[in-house]
């Protein structure tokens, strides 16, 4: 049954070390659609590593939906948040677009695993999806972005994203990327051409200032492309997120 109106909701995760070389998570709190879960302890995870799995609860974004997930991992803390299933997002009753606003804040030497699912853009919807976050120094970022426009055999509905990283106040990466129904040309051989997955890898580490990454091409659909930070970006396209994910790799897998 379609439900009466659009949702807001948020979800706030706060991962701080404990003090012994591992991390808690002394805040995961979540309304509606968003609730994370802690599905690893401090002590099991991987070098002292915290997990939190972010569960839907109900079908969302529908158009006119508002969501919102802060992420705050603090000085020192090691953090994996990922998603049980892919976000689909679904044409609601009315012409508003959804929204879903991520904010991750990551301290001095910290670590942050944000491994969400993909986005998958059904027939009719319209999402914008922005994803800000804020590192320190000295903090580690792992982030992946899996975009799928289109369930099998339908066309995309409108997905708007943007992300947008600053590294010790200074801007590392601004983008953004407009697809499906009205967003002109993105399915021009300059964009997308023939494909309807896209997913991108950022790496943000303070080792690559003494080993910096190369360009390359480690497959014929992606690309390695260093940044200033120093961090690394690595890009896909395929038919689906089963042919892009396994090419989000850092360091990369050569083709075969």
């Amino acid at each position: 049954m379609p439900r009466a109106s659009a949702v807001r909701a948020a979800a706030r995760v706060t991962a701080v070390a404990d003090g012994r070389g591992g991390t808690a998570v002394p805040l995961i709190s979540g309304s509606g659609p968003l609730a994370p879960r802690l599905t690893r302890a401090a002590a099991d995870g991987e070098a002292g590593e915290a997990r939190v799995t972010l569960v839907g609860a109900m079908s969302a974004p529908l158009g006119g939906d508002r969501l919102a997930i802060e992420v705050r991992v603090e000085a020192g803390a090691r953090l994996r948040m990922d998603a049980a299933a892919a976000t689909l997002a679904l044409p609601g009753r009315g012409d508003d677009a959804a929204r879903y606003d991520v904010r991750l804040t990551v301290g001095e030497q910290a670590h942050l695993r944000w491994l969400p699912g993909p986005v998958i853009s059904a027939a009719g919807s319209r999402l914008r999806q922005t994803v800000r976050v804020e590192l320190a120094p000295t903090a580690r970022l792992e982030l992946t972005d899996v975009l799928v426009l289109g369930r099998s055999g339908e066309e995309p509905g409108r997905l708007t994203t943007r992300l947008t990283v600053d590294r010790a106040g200074h801007t590392l990466l601004d983008q953004q990327l407009d697809t499906g129904a009205g967003a002109p040309g993105w399915n021009s051989a300059a964009v997308l051409g023939p494909h309807r997955a896209v997913g991108q890898l950022l790496v943000v580490d303070p080792d690559l200032s003494a080993d910096p990454a190369e360009p390359s091409l480690p497959s014929p659909h992606a690309v390695v492309t260093p940044l200033e930070g120093p961090a690394v970006l690595v890009t896909a396209l395929g038919a689906d997120a089963l042919a892009v994910t396994p090419l989000l790799r850092w360091p990369p897998t050569p083709a075969k």
